[in-house]
């Protein structure tokens, strides 16, 4: 509620003793003042803010000059840091938006095309282990940001890193510094929602390294190289289903070496979990057939069958029906599965799920694969001598508990033929 002039009148007697100051007149030198000093600033700030394409250009030129800078010379020395750390905040709240408003549609558009159009994508790239920490959060915010801005209805951060694929060299490779990892991993994954850059890195010899990336003793960082080996092995089907066809010898022999059996349970459960994703998909059906016909991939799931988690049971039992379900098993897959009928049969008579940590619907469409999979095993008749011995030894009953890791089943009508 506002002080009435009478009382604001009162207080100025008050202070100044026997001085009188007529209420109006004092109205008017409050106003003056307030306008002269708070409203004024904030509205002559706003009227003076630069254009976007004006402030990724100072960017720019303050981004080469870290750039150019010794390796040997300390960057917060640099006099102008202070001015880049403000402006690269003021670039990701305009494309980010506050509280109070929403980001403005074509500055978006000016600021994307101005950072494309000439090197200040890659400068900021580049120059990350330069700047400070709050710097590189904006940063990696700003360059995932531009990856979905589109310009004239494209997005033409996919035209830019096509022809800059050398910058997804970069992104990958700061997997090895821990202290850039985890900005460096969420730009890369930002920049392959493209498939252009997606299919770029899939068939570089990056990919091997991810297999490595993926088991740093780090934590953090291989949970991160963990997710964007995910992205790029679930986000583009027919990029994938391409990939894997042409690289099928050597990415199964090092997933199935470094990532299911490794020592490290969290590398185990995860992926178990992905080569699930990827063999159920449609677009890997070829993929899947020559997966399931193999018995060295059928020792491994039946290995995995046998873990103390139920998580890894679970999922490992999702990828053991399909070499079950396939219709043209070959006799090496068939013998070994009778060879172990009757432990298989014990083990999956008391196979249960946590029914506290799922849907009903799950639980019935897992008894329903479960009944199909002990029914295919009893009907397997071998196929010539069996081997002199069991290959694979299962305990008589599960011996895993643990919360449900919650998964979709695909029904076992869908069969390999």
């Amino acid at each position: 509620m506002p002080i009435p002039a009478t009382r604001i009148a009162g207080l100025a007697n008050g202070i100044n003793g026997s001085r009188q100051v007529k209420p109006n007149k004092l109205k008017k030198l409050f106003t003056k003042a307030f306008r002269a000093t708070a409203v004024k600033s904030i509205f002559k700030s706003k009227a003076k803010r630069k254009p976007p394409a004006e402030i990724v250009r100072r960017v720019r030129f303050l981004l080469e000059a870290v750039h150019s800078l010794d390796d040997n010379v300390d960057p917060s020395h640099f006099d102008k840091m202070e001015e880049l750390d403000s402006l690269l905040h003021e670039v990701k709240a305009m494309l980010y938006g506050s509280n109070e408003c929403e980001p403005a549609v074509d500055a978006c558009a000016q600021l994307t095309q101005e950072f494309f159009r000439e090197n200040t994508f890659r400068l900021i790239i580049i120059c990350l282990p330069k700047l400070n920490l709050e710097a590189r959060k904006d940063v990696t915010r700003i360059v995932a940001n531009l990856q979905r801005q589109p310009v004239n209805s494209r997005l033409i951060a996919s035209d830019y890193l096509e022809a800059n694929s050398d910058l997804m060299d970069h992104l990958v490779c700061g997997y090895d510094d821990p202290g850039l990892a985890l900005h460096y991993g969420t730009m890369l994954r930002e920049c392959i929602r493209h498939q252009v850059v997606a299919r770029y890195v899939l068939n570089s010899e990056h990919m091997k390294k991810f297999f490595d990336h993926m088991q740093i003793p780090e934590f953090d960082v291989a949970a991160d190289a963990t997710a964007t080996f995910k992205e790029l092995m679930t986000r583009h089907k027919s990029t994938v289903a391409e990939f894997l066809s042409e690289n099928y010898d050597w990415f199964f022999v090092e997933f199935n070496a470094k990532l299911l059996e490794s020592a490290n349970y969290i590398t185990r459960r995860q992926a178990i979990k992905l080569l699930g994703d990827i063999l159920l998909d449609r677009s890997n059906s070829a993929v899947m057939t020559r997966y399931v016909s193999s018995k060295d991939n059928l020792r491994i799931l039946m290995n995995l069958l046998r873990e103390a988690s139920k998580n890894i049971q679970l999922d490992a039992f999702h990828v053991f029906k399909l070499f079950v379900a396939n219709r043209n098993k070959p006799t090496d897959i068939v013998n070994i599965i009778v060879a172990n009928r009757s432990k298989l049969l014990r083990f999956f008579a008391s196979f249960r799920i946590d029914k506290e940590h799922c849907l009903f619907a799950e639980d019935e469409q897992f008894e329903a694969d479960k009944a199909q999979v002990v029914k295919e095993i009893a009907e397997l008749e071998a196929k010539g001598p069996l081997f002199s011995g069991e290959l694979h030894k299962f305990p008589g009953t599960p011996t895993a508990s643990g919360e449900l890791y919650k998964l979709p089943t695909t029904p076992l009508s869908r069969q390999v033929t």
